[in-house]
């Protein structure tokens, strides 16, 4: 069976096209079966195989492929079978994936961490065959996934079937550009502040639309989360959500200013002041930003998907989003509605047959918590 796409068509491919191409074998786990629960409004969930390497060093592969490649940086094999097994902080480790790729020509992938993966403070990345770049995935590629995991604030227990990254597939020129995004949000809003549309003159665009902090927090002062030093291991195999203080401490603004200053190193959990809204037609990525002083790294990469804070009955409008942010080297000073992140927009091929939150366990739609879904979510205090 041949994946049968559009003619002449461009675009993110949604949910019912991914499963085609499951069905095609494009996306395949070998003897194992994805689940159609793995398949996202405009993205699929890859899952960990049996192993894990630790290796003493991230690399490319390149001319070569994975395999060969790997063999000169394993230190250890680990079996991730029943219990699985736990990674240490800052040490990276390779795991293959059960999906495997055979993507037909004019098909090309990408790759970035879940939402939840980036709010553990676990970096992650994909690696292909003969590939020079993390996380694209060439057009027409034929062969197999690998994740490197790097666990950054917190020891966490994985196992075998473990998903922490996403896979998109598309087709075409699909990002939109300055004008098409100005002209986007006059007809259906992307961005809003207390329930109306941020005005045209109030956006931030280039090269996509900049989201700013929130530092206002609630009426206590809160505007987040600190990841705590010499935290208990977190194990992500269990579903029942954890207590969250023995791994984060509460953020608060300075007295009588709305501004923090970010100890160099440490990880924070904090809150866009924009709520944003990803329409049917639209597929969103949250970029990492950098500062031309270099101090400042906001946000992992990141998906949003089609209906992530948006209801087509206006019972509500759009989503904040949660941002992940460290200062480098120097102590640094953030303040509320700095612009500190980007979101890049791109065209779906048609509509997803179900939007994120309808139904489909969506953990973050109409969020006002940076904690991630493993975590008891605190009682909130309004502001």
């Amino acid at each position: 069976m041949a994946l049968r796409l559009p003619p002449g068509r461009r675009g993110v491919l949604p949910s019912q096209y991914l499963h085609q191409a499951i069905a095609a074998g494009a996306v395949s786990a070998g003897p194992f079966t994805i689940p159609a629960a793995n398949v996202q409004p405009a993205s699929l969930d890859l899952r960990f195989g049996e192993v894990a390497y630790r290796i003493r060093c991230s690399f490319l592969p390149d001319r070569q492929t994975v395999e060969a490649k790997v063999k000169d940086h394993v230190i250890d094999e680990i079996d991730l079978h029943r219990d699985g097994a736990v990674l240490e902080t800052n040490r990276p480790y390779l795991i293959p994936l059960k999906e495997r790729l055979a993507l037909p020509p004019g098909v090309r992938g990408k790759a970035n961490p879940k939402s939840s993966t980036g709010r553990l403070d676990v970096f992650t990345r994909v690696i292909t065959d003969e590939s020079y770049r993390f996380d694209e995935i060439a057009d027409g590629y034929e062969g197999p996934l690998y994740l490197e995991v790097v666990p950054l604030s917190f020891a966490i227990r994985v196992r075998e079937d473990l998903s922490l990254n996403q896979l998109r597939l598309s087709v075409g020129r699909t990002q939109l550009d300055d004008d098409e995004l100005r002209a986007f949000h006059a007809e259906e809003p992307l961005l809003f502040k207390q329930g109306e549309p941020v005005p045209a003159g109030e956006l931030a665009v280039a090269g996509g639309m900049f989201l700013s902090l929130d530092l206002r927090g609630d009426d206590a002062g809160g505007v987040g989360y600190r990841a705590r030093d010499n935290a208990p291991l977190l194990d992500l195999t269990r579903t029942r959500a954890v207590e969250p203080e023995p791994y984060w401490e509460p953020v608060r603004r300075e007295a009588g200013g709305e501004r923090v200053v970010l100890t160099p190193q440490r990880f924070y959990l904090l809150m866009s002041d924009e709520a944003v809204s990803i329409p049917p037609t639209l597929a969103s990525e949250m970029t990492a930003y950098d500062p031309t002083s270099g101090e400042l790294r906001t946000h992992y990469a990141g998906f949003f998907d089609p209906g992530f804070g948006y209801d087509p009955d206006a019972r509500f409008f759009g989503s904040r989003a949660a941002l992940e942010v460290r200062a480098h080297d120097v102590p640094f000073m953030i303040e509320h509605g700095q612009r500190v992140c980007k979101l890049t927009f791109e065209h779906m091929m048609e509509a997803p047959a179900t939007l994120y939150g309808q139904g489909i366990g969506s953990s973050y739609q109409q969020q006002e918590e940076t904690l991630s879904k493993h975590f008891v979510r605190p009682p909130t205090t309004s502001g």
